[in-house]
């Protein structure tokens, strides 16, 4: 029994002893970042990370609105302490230019969690978190025919039969008295763009209400969004949900599979292959001797949710701001039938004349940056800002603040698509929706394309008008989007006298 007891002592020492030893290092860590302006903190061994979980739990509370605000009294610099880490937002042109033009400072650590999603390979080496910059060259480089002029003028076929499909869907529903949710709408508009333009894979996700690819998508988003709680695979009453998004990571995986063996199958009977994605990822397989299966998967789940979920947004956000504005509602209305007029089919010669569509889009992600922020890792010590920023640190860039920062955009919170209008100054680093640099998005072209496609055929054929009563708040899944979906009523433009 005194053995026992003894033995009980000296785990209660072990752990006290473990305790107090993190304690102090926690404290060092304080001691090493407390020079850069932050928020109060929580407490000494959280930090700040309650507004990480007020973030998840809470569908009203933006962490981006509470960053913003805190500009004012932080400065350009605004240090997180998470646990004992910290992390350090740069909201500063110069060191914007500095450390995303830059191809030495690699992405942040936290990417290496994307590789598996609560234990099931997620995004692995793909294209967005592969750390690597000689390795993620080289994938850029096999992946660019897929993003040529060449190869995006050829999907104009493919953008407007998927749009027309759209509006084939709102016709219907156009009777100025139904409600329509814009946003799973277009959600399931952009899938199946990327799953034919990209995969030669046709979804049917318009259509199919029974199609799972809409929830995997918004599930996989919501699990990245979770990562930031390192304890949610251990909480009783989250079992069920992990395990539906490692259901639905696992699906979208296995649907690559199935693309890949049946593209591979066509390759071998000499049929036409298109130089699209699934095509360049197979190439690229070639190209590396230690490429296995899983690596091909990684960037096939990279793109299918990159190019689906921030288009979506995007689109949805757009809607909402042009339902708001009557008076730009009017204006690019004037120039979508000046340059489309009643054709059914847009060209691509089309898109570059609708410039004031451009401006909208454009001012959209100043707003509404989909993808709000990037980071980069900082190896050794460096000076930002007249400030010391500790090496081994994450920086983290967020467009979302730097896009509402009146020291940057006067009078940030108004939507005016002048802004980006070619006589107006040309915004300096503070404008980056697919991020800046060789690391920039590779599909911000084929996205825009689709995105004016879609707007522009929405603008032809529909009067909007927003359901009253929505609260124009901002979700945060990942992805930004809007929280209550843009519920509107529409009608066509032909049908527009009487009453709604």
């Amino acid at each position: 029994m005194a053995v026992w007891a003894a033995l009980a002592w000296l785990l209660l020492g072990a752990a006290v002893l473990a305790f107090l030893l993190y304690c102090a290092y926690v404290k060092s860590v304080h001691l090493k970042y407390d020079h850069i302006p932050g928020p109060p903190r929580h407490s000494f061994l959280l930090g700040h990370w309650p507004l990480f979980v007020q973030s998840l739990d809470n569908s009203d509370f933006l962490l981006h609105d509470h960053l913003l605000e805190w500009t004012k009294t932080c400065g350009p610099l605004i240090r997180l302490n998470i646990f004992h880490k910290a992390v350090v937002f740069v909201l500063s042109p110069e060191a914007v230019k500095e450390y995303l033009m830059s191809p030495k400072y690699t992405k942040d650590v936290f990417y290496n969690q994307l590789f598996n999603l609560f234990g099931v390979r997620f995004l692995g080496r793909g294209l967005v978190t592969d750390q690597d910059y000689d390795h993620w060259h080289k994938q850029r480089r096999v992946m660019d025919p897929a993003f040529s002029r060449t190869y995006l003028t050829g999907l104009m076929g493919i953008f407007n039969e998927k749009a027309e499909d759209l509006t084939e869907n709102l016709m219907g529903k156009a009777d100025g008295r139904t409600e329509v949710r814009m946003h799973d709408l277009l959600s399931r508009v952009t899938l199946d763009v990327i799953a034919k333009a990209a995969f030669g894979l046709e979804l049917n996700a318009l259509h199919d209400d029974q199609t799972p690819f809409p929830r995997a998508v918004s599930m996989a988003m919501k699990g990245i969004m979770d990562l930031r709680n390192p304890f949610i695979k251990f909480m009783p009453g989250k079992r069920k949900y992990v395990k539906e998004v490692q259901e639905s990571v696992r699906l979208l995986r296995q649907t690559g599979v199935e693309c890949i063996e049946r593209r591979k199958a066509a390759m071998q009977r000499g049929e036409d292959i298109p130089t699209d994605i699934l095509t360049q990822i197979l190439k690229g397989a070639a190209l590396e001797e230690d490429c296995d299966h899983e690596s091909m998967l990684d960037n096939f789940v990279t793109f299918f949710i990159a190019g689906q979920e921030t288009t979506a947004g995007q689109l949805a956000f757009a809607v909402m701001e042009l339902a708001r504005h009557p008076e730009i509602m009017e204006k690019v209305r004037a120039e979508v039938d000046e340059v489309i007029g009643s054709k059914r089919d847009i060209d691509y010669e089309d898109l570059g004349k609708l410039k004031y569509l451009s401006q909208i889009l454009k001012e959209t992600l100043r707003l509404y940056p989909v993808a709000p922020g990037t980071s980069r890792w900082l190896e050794d010590d460096a000076v930002i800002e007249e400030v010391k920023v500790p090496a081994q640190t994450a920086l983290l860039f967020s467009m979302y603040i730097m896009g509402r920062m009146d020291k940057f955009f006067p009078d940030p919170l108004t939507f005016n698509p002048d802004r980006f209008s070619s006589d107006a100054p040309r915004p300096y680093f503070t404008y980056f929706p697919f991020s800046l640099g060789p690391r920039s998005c590779i599909g911000q072209v084929f996205a825009q394309m689709e995105a004016k496609v879609v707007m522009a055929k929405l603008v032809q054929r529909f009067e909007f008008r927003l359901v009253a009563g929505q609260s124009f708040k901002i979700l945060d899944t990942g992805s930004l989007r809007p929280l209550d979906g843009v519920i509107c009523r529409l009608k066509p433009r032909e049908d527009t006298a009487g009453s709604w």
